[in-house]
Parts: structure tokens; sequence; C-alpha cells
């Protein structure tokens, strides 16, 4: 365990050497076609669904909610249920903390990995998937985020410098580029009808606004996101 220990606290206070601006166009192109490429997306996504859950469950603590548990599901919908009032700012910031969340994750480690703590990053992620495993209430929803969770470790434990410095890159791509994505298909089956308790009619229910406007300003804070983000990235490559 003092090993342990001590391997994961030099990870997370040393610094690695910056990508090259090629590196970083290349960690990128890897995020884009797994965003773009649709047989890859479908298995993806569900990365996408774990973060999103889990920012539901974090905005429902900072709101003042109880977090009841997680449910992660193979066609990459989830649920998250938390107690408390069934209207108020709580349940607002509870409702509006899903579509957000990966770019506002992906924003923190894009800031992470800038400044040279990747491996700091990916122990961090490793971290954040070993809380959400607690709240996680069915079979599926175990089994997504041990093999996320495993993933992490094995480029942690045992990948070399470089390529944890590639892997945090990527992942970081991908949470960027990837966010605006789930919002375009909400509103494309709004349209259709068949999601009638959407995050955003959600939202349209317990505030004066229409859920077309909180998909609006969900695709606004993605998008927007990910332009900061890519800013981010590029401004610390090597050249």
């Amino acid at each position: 365990m003092p090993d342990l220990l001590d391997r994961v606290l030099g990870d997370v206070v040393t610094r690695q050497p910056a990508l090259d601006p090629r590196a970083v166009a290349l960690t990128a192109g890897l995020a884009v076609v797994l965003v773009a490429y649709r047989p890859l997306w479908r298995r993806a996504r569900h990365l996408v669904t774990i973060v999103h859950e889990g920012g539901h469950g974090v905005a429902a603590l900072l709101s003042g909610r109880r977090l009841a548990g997680i449910r992660l599901h193979s066609d990459t919908s989830g649920l998250t249920v938390s107690r408390g009032r069934p209207r108020g700012p709580g349940m607002i910031v509870t409702a509006f903390g899903g579509y957000v969340a990966p770019t506002l994750l992906g924003l923190v480690a894009a800031v992470v990995v800038s400044r040279g703590y990747a491996v700091a990053g990916l122990w961090t992620a490793l971290l954040l998937l070993a809380l959400l495993l607690l709240q996680i209430r069915n079979f599926f929803g175990l089994w997504a985020v041990l093999v996320a969770g495993l993933a992490v470790f094995a480029v942690t434990w045992w990948a070399s410098g470089p390529v944890q410095v590639a892997s945090a890159y990527v992942a970081t791509w991908f949470l960027l580029l990837s966010a605006p994505r789930p919002v375009i298909e909400l509103q494309q089956q709004r349209r259709q009808g068949r999601a009638p308790h959407s995050d955003a009619d959600m939202l349209g229910r317990l505030t004066p606004l229409p859920g077309g406007f909180w998909v609006v300003v969900f695709l606004l804070v993605t998008a927007g996101g990910a332009v900061l983000g890519a800013l981010l990235l590029w401004a610390a490559a090597d050249t």
C-alpha cells in the first residue's frame, strides 16, 4: 500500500511534457472518429451517459438533495434518482446538470492536461469512477463503470508516459466534442414526440421557460465549451 500511494502521489505532482501540434491534432482526430463514426459512437456514448448521470448526481448533492442511486442502461439511457422537494432551485439545478456535465468535465480536464498534469487527470478520473460506482443500482451500470475504470487504470498503471499523455488528450477531446451530439439527438427525439420526460422538458415544467429554450441553452454551453477547451489544448501545444 505505501508503494501504491507513493506511485499515485508521484504521478499526481509530476508534470509531463506537452504534445506537439501534430500529436494534438491526431488525438483530436481520434476523438472526432469516436463521435462521428456511428458504430463506434454507439459504444462510446455509454461514456457520455456515465458522465451525464454523474453530472445529475453531483448537481443533486451540491443543491442539497439526497442522492438515491444511478442506473445505466444498455440502450445508453440512464436514470438518476434524488430525494427532496419536487420543485424549486435544487430540482432545477439537478435537471440542468446532466447535458452540460461532459462539457464542464472536459473543460476541467483541458485545464489540467494543458498545464502538464495529464496523468494526474487520469488518476482523478479513476477516483471519480470509483465514487460513482458506489451509487450504481443495476448490473449493467456496474459493468459499464467497472469496464471504464479498468481501462483508465490499465493506461494509468502500465502504459508508457507518452501513451498516458496521449490517452488523456483523447479523453479530453472526446468529452468536449461529444457533448453537443446528445443535445442534437435530444431535439430530434423531441420533434418526434419520443422524449416527453427529457431533462429539457422537465426544466420546461419547473420553470416559466419552454423545453426548447433549454435545448438551445444546452447546445450553446456544449458548443461553446468545446471551442474554449480546444483553444486551451492548442495553446498548450509544444511548438
